[in-house]
């Protein structure tokens, strides 16, 4: 247990967004933490002092600190480093060096070594006085190479102990095809992903001036202050949906959904079926996705037990709707032989412009990033096209990579098309 002292003592240096982080942490319910955000979250401090908490608990393990390039530690992760050796009242603990640039725990001999990328082979080379590696802390996630680099990293350096924790931090790149925008909507067991903003550090820590360039920034130019100072991933200036909510939506909101809309688009091979549950709420004319399935090589019987394990208009007597895509009629008349009521969706000149263009004129489409991962991964990457000439934004809505955009659609059909009359 943490004395009372010591959690006074990290409730002074740590933002209050970060305590259940680090309560999790503690108890040990998750082995990686990912955090992302915009400038003055203080994520990167509180990384810090995580991974000096978790080597003064876990004895026989070392921490490895990287950047992309090594020519960026000293004036960063290292310098965040020797902060929290200071901030958590340890500087009599530890000693440090810059060549080779590594701190040490006096007591234990205990390492922090810092590396950075741009000599990958550095990192094969580690000898250890003892233990092993047991804290890894990726600082600025989106400046590596992508998915692949990091994987090998971490194969190189956790082996073998029986503690690790790996630490992600990043501020979101503005484009949402980002390697390291998809790679956080990926679900995984043992993975906490937090989003921080400065709204929750105190503002004595930021100061005035931090406080007063964000609120000139937020008055002068909303999109860039929403992916600086928000951490969002507001796009390039050719997203279709700039009226996106990513994150899991509270189990006593999908509580009080009252209407339940669900629907389908048939693929088979390259192209997925894809199926989404949501509800509209009128009065704050916000769209909630709350469910997702995807799948390929998946014939329609298969599908549709899916749906019903899923419990999709279980009771006859219920205001649930299915829809689907009208293309293939005989897939919606196999549905209903399996007992869903299957509706096809209505088309006709200007039902797609006139769906999308609903779905663009809500308040907000809350989706469930981790119910709704492949969901979250399209609407959010699905951008105009561009004249390949001139670099203008072009008319029209791309049918590429759309599946679950559209299952959306069908689902919501009843409700625009209605409006549109």
């Amino acid at each position: 247990m943490t004395s009372d002292k010591k959690q006074i003592r990290l409730k002074e240096i740590v933002s209050p967004a970060f305590w259940e982080v680090h309560q999790q942490v503690r108890e040990g319910k998750v082995k990686e933490i990912v955090l992302k955000g915009g400038r003055g979250s203080t994520k990167s401090s509180y990384a810090g002092i995580e991974l000096i908490l978790r080597l003064l608990e876990q004895k026989e393990c070392h921490a490895v600190v990287l950047r992309k390039v090594a020519g960026t530690l000293r004036t960063s992760v290292f310098s965040q480093i020797c902060w929290a050796i200071s901030a958590l009242g340890k500087d009599d603990k530890f000693k440090s060096t810059v060549n080779p640039m590594e701190i040490t725990c006096i007591e234990t001999g205990q390492k922090i070594l810092f590396f950075g990328l741009d000599d990958a082979g550095k990192l094969k080379s580690i000898k250890l006085p003892f233990g092993y590696i047991g804290v890894v802390w990726f600082e600025e996630l989106d400046q590596f190479a992508g998915e692949e680099e990091i994987r090998n990293v971490e194969q190189s350096l956790f082996r073998g102990g029986e503690y690790s924790l790996c630490i992600k931090s990043f501020n979101p790149p503005i484009s949402a095809r980002n390697w390291a925008n998809r790679w956080v909507l990926q679900k995984k067991e043992g993975r906490l992903v937090h989003h921080s903003t400065y709204q929750t550090t105190p503002k004595k820590w930021l100061g005035e001036r931090f406080l007063q360039d964000a609120e000139h920034l937020k008055q002068a130019n909303f999109e860039k202050y929403r992916h600086e100072y928000l951490g969002e991933a507001v796009g390039t200036g050719a997203s279709v949906f700039g009226n996106l909510r990513i994150e899991p939506i509270p189990q006593d909101q999908k509580k009080q959904f009252e209407r339940l809309l669900h629907g389908v688009d048939w693929g088979w091979y390259p192209d997925p079926w894809a199926y989404n549950g949501c509800s509209y709420d009128a009065a704050r004319n916000t769209l909630y996705i709350y469910d997702e399935l995807t799948r390929v090589r998946t014939t329609n019987q298969q599908t549709a037990q899916l749906l019903k394990q899923r419990g999709v208009c279980a009771n006859e007597q219920c205001e649930e709707s299915l829809v689907a895509d009208s293309a293939e009629p005989k897939s919606c008349g196999d549905y209903r032989v399996e007992g869903l009521p299957c509706q096809k969706a209505e088309k006709g000149s200007g039902s797609l412009a006139a769906g999308m263009k609903w779905l663009q004129g809500l308040k907000c489409i809350w989706i469930d990033a981790e119910q709704c991962p492949d969901t979250a991964k399209e609407f959010l990457e699905y951008e105009y096209q561009r004249d390949r000439q001139n670099g203008e934004v072009m008319e029209g809505y791309p049918d590429c990579n759309n599946h679950h955009i559209d299952a959306v659609r069908y689902a919501t059909s009843k409700i625009w098309k209605r409006r549109g009359q």
